[in-house]
């Protein structure tokens, strides 16, 4: 099994990194795989709405050239997907809004790509704001019919300087929590496959509500 974590800070290294290590830790102890893919620092534009992903089928988003399409194919593969932003203005760090934009559209309207695998939101921040940005990192998850784990409190870490969050003995507990139950998941999901069937895609209903 393998789970594929979107880290969307600017710092390879930073807080959000952190809370990704400890998850991944007990992920690495129980034999799934584990993977950081660190997008945060990169020049991606945001989706600009031609709807070409939709059109062609093909599983890919129609601006190239900037990494996207090959972490669509990573998050196709793995078993589970974890977001994680630090907050900037009480939301979601820039790029890694635009690279989940063009992502999760991708993935909805390309037959739900990650449909029923399993997902978390994961936030670092400084003071406030993190409830807002998780709120809005798992709206993309439940857009595409994702199995959210989740821990014993919402998935929020805080610190201000890298590594800071460390000290943060609630939210290292979070973190903690978070791996355990995505693990319970994981190994659910994958002692049930071969005898209980996924639901099947049911083709989206689309209401404009203009007249």
């Amino acid at each position: 099994m393998k789970v594929l974590a979107i880290n969307g800070s600017p710092r390879a290294n930073g807080n959000t990194f952190n809370a990704l290590n400890l998850i991944g830790e007990q992920l690495n102890e129980s034999g799934i795989d584990f993977e950081i893919h660190h997008i945060g620092h990169k020049a991606i534009h945001g989706c600009i709405g031609c709807g070409n992903c939709r059109t062609s089928m093909d599983e890919r988003c129609h601006l190239k050239d900037d990494g996207v399409n090959e972490v669509i194919q990573k998050m196709k593969e793995a078993d589970a997907i974890i977001l994680a932003s630090p907050v900037y203005f009480a939301g979601i760090a820039g790029t890694m809004k635009c690279f989940l934009d063009r992502a999760f559209y991708v993935a909805g309207g390309n037959g739900g790509l990650f449909r029923n695998k399993v997902g978390a939101a994961v936030v670092a921040v400084r003071r406030t704001g993190g409830s807002i940005t998780f709120a809005s990192l798992n709206h993309y998850l439940l857009y595409c019919e994702m199995q959210i784990a989740t821990s014993n409190y919402w998935n929020i870490i805080h610190g201000r300087t890298p590594g800071e969050a460390l000290q943060d003995e609630e939210g290292v507990q979070i973190m903690q929590v978070l791996a355990k139950n995505m693990i319970w998941q994981l190994q659910m999901r994958e002692a049930t496959k071969a005898t209980i069937p996924a639901p099947k895609l049911t083709p989206k209903i689309m209401t404009s509500f203009v007249r």
